[in-house]
């Protein structure tokens, strides 16, 4: 039996922005691979690439050059609409600012997502009872926004994107409003349910420490992949996730 098809592939990536005359490189040539199941960090600081990476990821930015395959699908050749589609088939987000409806109980945020699948109210309603379950939150329910805590307006952020039961979650410095033991609560409830559910999950982070908590940290430098750092027990075939020896240059 061969190995497992990487859930998501990079290649050659490549963000060039002109400001005037001169080009700055967002992105500069980067390649690399993830498995599905995988928790992955990417990490960096403030103007390495690391944001505009995951949104050429999700599909929100369009690259100047390069391929990027998530799910078996090339992301770089859909019009905005096949976009729009498949994000909202196969990917969840966590945002940093929770962008919860402050006017929806815990219940009505988390089943939001798949009022836009056209899924019935009861089962909506039953599957993101369910998610608020998981993430533990089984008495707050019908709180809303402003009825709970940071954290666990982050949690009900997590169900939310769990229950359209996503191949892939990108979360975008989602501890950023929380506190430091808060965040670490975060970051262990994310590392089980993606244990549990075996998803793949995709975070953007300035903080050292808590991209440790995922299995594969990515560190990324003005543009450039510097660094793959593979914490899994007992080691992973190559293919899991790689990066090239040489970064390859696009022409002027």
């Amino acid at each position: 039996m061969g190995s497992a098809e990487p859930v998501i592939r990079v290649r050659d990536l490549y963000k060039i922005y002109r400001v005037g005359e001169t080009k700055v490189r967002a992105l500069n040539g980067v390649s690399f691979t993830i498995d599905r199941g995988n928790f992955c960090s990417i990490v960096g600081a403030s103007g390495s690439g690391k944001s505009t990476l995951l949104n050429m990821l999700a599909g929100l930015e369009r690259p100047t050059k390069g391929e990027i395959v998530i799910a078996g699908e090339h992301m770089e050749t859909k019009t905005e609409n096949q976009l729009v589609a498949f994000r909202r088939e196969h990917i969840g987000f966590i945002f940093q600012s929770f962008n919860l409806m402050g006017t929806m109980n815990a219940v009505e945020n988390v089943a939001l997502p798949l009022t836009f699948q056209g899924m019935d109210r009861k089962s909506r309603n039953a599957r993101a009872e369910e998610m608020l379950d998981l993430v533990g939150l089984a008495k707050h329910k019908k709180h809303r926004p402003n009825q709970m805590s940071g954290g666990q307006q982050q949690r009900v952020g997590v169900a939310r994107a769990l229950v359209v039961e996503p191949e892939i979650i990108f979360a975008d410095e989602p501890t950023g409003n929380l506190d430091s033991n808060t965040s670490v609560e975060v970051m262990n409830l994310m590392k089980r349910i993606v244990r549990e559910k075996n998803q793949t999950l995709v975070m953007v982070t300035h903080d050292n420490y808590l991209a440790g908590f995922a299995d594969v940290i990515l560190r990324i430098r003005d543009g450039r992949i510097i660094e793959i750092e593979d914490k899994r027990d007992g080691g992973m075939p190559d293919e899991v996730i790689s990066v090239p020896g040489k970064d390859r240059e696009t022409g002027s």
